[in-house]
């Protein structure tokens, strides 16, 4: 990772404790200088910042209090963060995760996404980058929470796909399918623009919230998955096509 030259540095990478508010984050990380990197730049965005060095700790913290996002490592002593991943979700804890993960560990990436994580960040990272996937994601979550209520009445069904909106679930067959919130979201902006072709590009930027070259993979691994759960795979291409060399496309009815 690039250093930086850092000044008004707060903390030393220890777990503070902060009045609980709207802008509250953890970070579970056991590189102090990754913490520190983190813990400043949030700080900077008017976020309050708990740290903490393993998976058994980050799992108690965030089972236990109001947050509004979580920086995940990969590699943790105690509990990994695929784990803490995972307890997390069958706990329908739905806080926004962004992973934290080394840029050989590709599968580890699928896992986490499929786990439930929001997104992911490849180490080394930039701070614009960084700075860019956690508003991001939490520029989602606050569209999600504040237009659930205007969605309330909002069904979209189209053959034996049915999504109720404002419930934020979908069913295939009548039967229930458990979709992470990025794929609801994918899934969604299909279903509002049925036959409109995407490039990747486009869906990072108005699925994802950002648009960094190098990223369409994610949209790729998104797709592949949802595709898997409410078509059975690939092949089978009655909701969403590939339009070679352009990108994918929600098929109309």
């Amino acid at each position: 990772m690039t250093h930086l030259a850092l000044s008004g540095a707060a903390g030393d990478g220890s777990l503070t404790r902060h009045a609980a508010d709207n802008k509250r984050s953890l970070v579970v990380e056991d590189d102090p200088d990754i913490c520190h990197l983190l813990e400043i730049h949030l700080k900077d965005n008017a976020y309050q910042v708990d740290v903490v060095g393993n998976g058994i700790d980050g799992l108690n913290r965030a089972s236990n209090h109001a947050y509004q996002l979580i920086v995940l490592d990969l590699m943790l002593p105690g509990l990994d963060g695929l784990e803490v991943c995972r307890k997390l979700r069958n706990q329908s804890n739905p806080i926004p995760i962004l992973m934290l993960t080394a840029k050989s560990s590709e599968l580890d990436r699928v896992l986490g996404l499929e786990l439930g994580a929001d997104d992911y960040l490849t180490k080394p990272f930039s701070i614009l980058e960084l700075q860019a996937r956690v508003k991001a994601i939490l520029r989602r979550s606050e569209l999600t929470a504040t237009t659930r209520d205007d969605d309330q009445g909002e069904r979209i069904e189209t053959r034996s796909l049915a999504i109720d909106v404002g419930r934020r679930s979908v069913s295939v067959e009548g039967q229930a399918v458990d979709l992470t919130a990025r794929e609801f979201d994918l899934l969604l902006y299909f279903a509002r623009h049925p036959g409109r072709v995407f490039s990747r590009g486009q869906l990072l930027d108005q699925v994802w919230g950002y648009s960094h070259s190098g990223y369409e993979h994610t949209v790729n691994s998104h797709i592949n998955r949802l595709r898997k759960k409410i078509e059975g795979g690939p092949a089978q291409t009655q909701y969403i096509e590939t339009v070679w060399g352009v990108g994918y496309r929600f098929r109309e009815s």
